[in-house]
């Protein structure tokens, strides 16, 4: 993407404009810096345009690439430069929050996205100690309807395959109350109560199911008035 223009407004954009960009950079600041990590976050995104997208960033000075020792492979790390964005993401995300949620599509409805959010929100502090398994159960898509969080050593693992282990608390709902609730829309409390999300298993962990579900810091956000968005700014 080239505009032409000596304008800094421009030039910016000629790197964070590119498709996917400001999404990997969402990814880094949460906390994302394995290549797959970063993918499972955005799990529309074909591989070869990942690496592309991430050798732009090398090269503009927003990342560098670290080697762990012990491990293949490199991870992807902000540079201070790259830590300036961070008013940017923010902003964009109370922005999108207040303005530009709408009606959600059922093709927006990223189970992927979902569930990696909610694995790496997971207030593991609110959690017994010892290993917790939750199973996700989503009752309204056929593929990845099933999702497993595996809690041990203060760390939370994310599963697609059963794996094996006894299930401590079973997760029940559609997709889109889920999202909902991520996004602030619905109380889960309130799905709770109207049995929109079932919960079955631990009763403790069932009861506490407020405290340690981790969602969209955003969420308390609401929708801006539409009479805001057409009259003039003073």
């Amino acid at each position: 993407m080239d505009y032409g223009q000596f304008c800094p407004i421009a030039k910016a954009t000629e790197l964070l404009g590119e498709r996917w960009m400001l999404l990997i950079l969402r990814e880094l600041f949460l906390g994302s810096h394995r290549y797959s990590d970063i993918q499972r976050g955005l799990s529309r995104i074909s591989p070869s345009l990942l690496t592309k997208r991430l050798k732009e960033l090398e090269l503009a000075g927003v990342v560098v690439r670290k080697s762990k020792q012990g491990r293949t492979g490199r991870d992807y790390y902000l540079t201070p430069a790259g830590k300036e964005l961070e008013p940017l993401i923010e902003n964009l995300a109370v922005w999108g929050m207040r303005w530009a949620r709408g009606q959600l599509r059922d093709e927006e409805l990223d189970v992927e996205f979902l569930m990696w959010d909610i694995q790496r929100r997971l207030q593991i502090d609110k959690l017994p100690e010892g290993e917790t398994v939750f199973c996700f159960i989503f009752n309204d898509i056929e593929r990845y309807n099933n999702w497993w969080i595996i809690v041990r050593d203060g760390t939370a693992d994310l599963c697609t395959e059963n794996p094996g282990l006894d299930v401590d608390l079973y997760i029940r709902s559609s997709l889109r109350a889920m999202v909902e609730i991520w996004e602030g829309d619905l109380a889960l409390k309130a799905a709770l109560q109207g049995e929109r999300v079932t919960a079955h298993g631990k009763k403790h962990l069932a009861k506490t199911m407020t405290d340690w579900l981790g969602i969209n810091p955003f969420c308390d956000i609401r929708p801006g008035d539409p009479e805001l968005t057409r009259i003039a700014a003073v």
